[in-house]
C-alpha cells in the first residue's frame, strides 16, 4: 500500500482547524482571518487548491458579521477540500458553502 505523500500536510492541516475549533469563542475575527490565512499558505505552498480556496473564502469571511457559522460551515468541508482533484470538485465545495449560508 503506497503511503500518503501529503500525510504530513493533512496532520497538520488537521492540528490547526482542532486548535481553532477548541479555541471557540476566545479567537477574535482578526485571529480566525489569521489562522485560515495560515491554513491557506500550507495549502497553496503544496497544491491543495481546493482547500487553498476554501481557506481563502474562510479568511475573508471571518471579518464579516456572522463569522462564527461562516466559519462552521466552511470547516465542515476542510476534508473534502484535502481529497479534492478537480476545478469542477472545487466549485462544488465552494457552492455547497455559499448555499449553506445563503
Amino acid at each position: 500500500m503506497a503511503k500518503d505523500p501529503l500525510a504530513k500536510v493533512r496532520n497538520e492541516v488537521g492540528r490547526r482547524i482542532d486548535e481553532i475549533r477548541s479555541a471557540g469563542l476566545r479567537l477574535s475575527p482578526l485571529d480566525l482571518h489569521a489562522r485560515m490565512d495560515d491554513i491557506r499558505k500550507l495549502a497553496a505552498a503544496h497544491g491543495l487548491g481546493a482547500l487553498e480556496s476554501l481557506a481563502r473564502s474562510t479568511a475573508q469571511r471571518a471579518l464579516l458579521p456572522g463569522c462564527r457559522v461562516t466559519l462552521q460551515s466552511c470547516l465542515e468541508h476542510v476534508e473534502e477540500a484535502l481529497d479534492c482533484h478537480s476545478e469542477r470538485e472545487r466549485t462544488a465545495i465552494l457552492a455547497a458553502v455559499a448555499v449553506r449560508l445563503h
